[in-house]
């Protein structure tokens, strides 16, 4: 018997919508579509790589058209949700209207300054491709125009490089520019030898990797502070102006260079009640991941809070396996929900927590059974967990090439600044004769 499919917009393409995508759009009875501001999905835990120069743009990133080539019953709709209106079960896009039978926001996190306006003005962000490439080309330049400068104190400040956040960002972040500043910045720019200058992790908890182990905590610790990383705890910021970074308790750090990583926060959405939002501004679901006051709408991945798994009451982490298998197991739920079959509260399968501090040097926790790994062992661990977690092939050849070759010489020869062509720029290389 015919049947119309059914219409699941997906609002966001990242470890969630595009798990969910996965599994439906070979499916017969639901036509996909999938939408999203970027036409390319990329792999956040490995943004500070690209960043810093390690790894290539098109290692952590991948077109939706081509991952979904051949797919069936599957549509990329690029744009940016503006409005959702449910009682007509449409979203105002910012490229057009798009109706839906069921709706998934799938939609992550952006950073979040705690209100701050001058950190947010002012600091460097790092949550988002176009934030990775900012964040290298300014601080190749900073590098650039401390090699020319005369005035030590100007030098200091434009070679100090201070990180706020003490999570697996933040410290991964730190080691590599520890690496850097002992390996590659001493031999690309002599005009530096002896300057001052120096990278600070900041926190305002009283530990770094506060979601992992004691011993995760203190190797960090100590590993960073051994490759000359000054580590503050206990530190939150207040102000970054005037290139200088305040603390609540009156201490100050003078850089050009504020690298924020310190938090994030889900988005909200025009025409979602105030009621469906809880801690974080993420949506409240239920077991099914359905979300609270609302007919055929889901959320998933870091976007939503839910509660009802006993084994987190206060709701899941926002990381990569919670988003992949939400996405996963909401994905079957469709799929049985045609037959009326019984569906299946999510539960979140935890495998452990990793976090790489530098060259042979990193931490891994897993949970079942309790084991922790540093050193070596910890870093192939880590390697391999985020070699898998890529979207396709491609991206982990390419990346393992690079890693393979930074790993061998210490080196890597992605340091360029490049900047799209200013509208002058472009008027000059116009053609004459058109």
């Amino acid at each position: 018997m015919n049947h119309t499919p059914k219409k699941i917009v997906i609002v966001g393409g990242g470890f969630a919508g595009v798990n969910l995508a996965k599994n439906l759009s070979d499916h017969e009875s639901f036509d996909v579509v999938l939408v999203d501001k970027n036409n390319y999905n990329f792999f956040p835990p490995l943004i500070y790589q690209v960043a810093t120069g390690y790894l290539e743009t098109s290692n952590i990133s991948y077109p939706f058209r081509k991952l979904f080539r051949g797919k069936k019953n599957f549509t990329f709709r690029l744009g940016e949700l503006e409005e959702v209106v449910p009682a007509q079960k449409k979203l105002i896009l910012s490229t057009g209207e798009i109706s839906y039978d069921y709706l998934v926001f799938a939609t992550g996190c952006v950073t979040n300054y705690f209100g701050m306006e001058s950190v947010e003005r002012n600091a460097i962000p790092m949550k988002t491709i176009s934030d990775a490439l900012q964040m290298r080309n300014t601080l190749l330049e900073r590098l650039e125009q401390a090699s020319r400068e005369t005035d030590p104190e100007l030098r200091k400040k434009l070679l100090t490089v201070v990180v706020a956040g003490g999570g697996p960002t933040g410290v991964e972040i730190s080691g590599m520019f520890a690496e850097m500043k002992r390996t590659i910045i001493a031999k690309d720019y002599p005009e530096l030898a002896g300057a001052s200058g120096e990278i600070y992790l900041v926190d305002g908890l009283k530990a770094l990797l506060t979601p992992m182990s004691e011993k995760s905590q203190k190797y960090a610790y100590d590993t960073l502070t051994k490759n000359g990383v000054k580590v503050r705890l206990n530190a939150m910021v207040k102000d970054f102006s005037d290139d200088v970074v305040h603390f609540a308790n009156g201490d100050t750090i003078v850089s050009k260079n504020l690298i924020w990583a310190a938090g994030v926060t889900a988005i909200v959405f025009k025409g979602i009640p105030e009621a469906a939002y809880g801690r974080g501004k993420r949506m409240i679901v239920d077991e099914f991941n359905k979300v609270q006051g609302l007919e055929d709408v889901y959320a998933i991945g870091d976007t939503c809070i839910q509660t009802t798994d006993p084994h987190f009451p206060q709701g899941h982490p926002q990381v990569a396996q919670v988003a992949i298998q939400q996405g996963q197991n909401l994905g079957k739920n469709m799929i049985k929900a045609l037959s009326n079959a019984t569906l299946k509260p999510f539960s979140y399968y935890d495998k452990g927590s990793m976090a790489i501090i530098g060259k042979n040097k990193a931490v891994a926790d897993l949970p079942k059974p309790k084991l922790f790994f540093s050193g070596v062992l910890a870093l192939f661990m880590w390697l391999f967990i985020h070699l898998l977690s890529l979207i396709n092939y491609r991206n982990r050849i390419r990346t393992l090439y690079n890693w393979g070759v930074a790993y061998l010489t210490n080196d890597q020869s992605l340091r360029m600044i490049v900047r799209p062509a200013s509208k002058f720029e472009r008027e000059e290389v116009k053609p004459e004769n058109v």
